[in-house]
């Protein structure tokens, strides 16, 4: 039987495995890494997470992360799983007093900012705005607004984040026909001032809610911009785990771009995986 060493962390509610592939020389497969997600993922049979952090050796970077979601999925992106793996390189290269770092996604090439008290990401500039989006669901339309955040996401506003079953509506929205193949997550947003908006999410590969979602609050913080909802930056984020991130972010000409992520991040536990 192989041991696996892995480290839990958690970023404002966003809760993953991350493996250090680099130092362990951990080789899979992308099959065999499928299969390991799921499994260790798992809430009552493995470490549970919303999703598997692989950090591995990149030759434009300092490191390159992977993420697999527990249904064994491989998105190109998850911003608080890109604040865990900064944050995790940084407290292992201890030696290096930069608090700083580069590293590549499947998205693109990201940059991260580590304190004591958080970790703020730069992340790709977001694609695909298409707002005012009439979808269909059963005998309702909702109108949603799609964003490219590194992962799509579908935005719907709602007065109260609260009565919405996020289960049931978002399930019907992340695999709706206008959506295929790729699918969407859904975000329900509910705008409190106009700085500050509340967030719940539909996370695909998750395939449920989960407590908080980076690239999700970024898609939700951007499109309320774009509608004129909130004027003030950074646009403040109430997420489930009743933590709040924050999202920066410069607009021209109805372009997005320089888009940052903070919020809490931080090491849980270490454990050794038997696999």
């Amino acid at each position: 039987m192989k041991t696996i060493k892995f480290t839990k962390m958690v970023a404002s509610g966003n809760d993953f495995v991350v493996i250090d592939a680099i130092t362990a020389k951990l080789q899979m497969s992308n099959s065999k890494l499928t299969a390991f997600a799921k499994a260790i993922c798992n809430r009552k049979y493995g470490a549970g997470a919303d999703g598997l952090i692989i950090l591995e050796k990149s030759r434009k970077t300092k490191f390159k992360m992977r993420i697999f979601n527990p249904d064994g999925s491989n998105p190109k992106m998850c911003g608080n799983g890109a604040r865990c793996a900064a944050l995790f390189f940084q407290t292992k290269n201890a030696k290096s007093k930069a608090n700083t770092t580069r590293f590549e996604t499947g998205a693109g090439i990201l940059e991260a900012q580590i304190t004591k008290s958080a970790v703020k990401l730069k992340m790709t500039d977001p694609k695909d705005l298409w707002p005012n989006i009439d979808l269909n669901i059963g005998d309702q339309f909702y109108k949603v607004h799609y964003l490219n955040t590194g992962v799509p996401h579908a935005v719907f506003f709602v007065g109260n984040v609260d009565t919405i079953n996020v289960r049931q509506v978002g399930k019907q929205i992340r695999f709706h026909k206008q959506f295929h193949p790729e699918g969407a997550n859904a975000n329900f947003a509910q705008i409190v001032d106009d700085k500050k908006i509340r967030v719940r999410t539909y996370e695909r590969g998750v395939e449920d809610e989960t407590l908080a979602c980076g690239t999700g609050s970024v898609a939700s913080a951007v499109i309320s911009a774009h509608l004129n909802l909130t004027k003030k930056r950074p646009v403040l984020v109430g997420t489930r785990s009743g933590e709040e991130l924050k999202v920066y972010f410069d607009c021209k000409d109805k372009r997005f771009s320089n888009v940052w992520l903070e919020g809490s991040a931080e090491m849980v536990y270490e454990g050794t995986y038997l696999a």
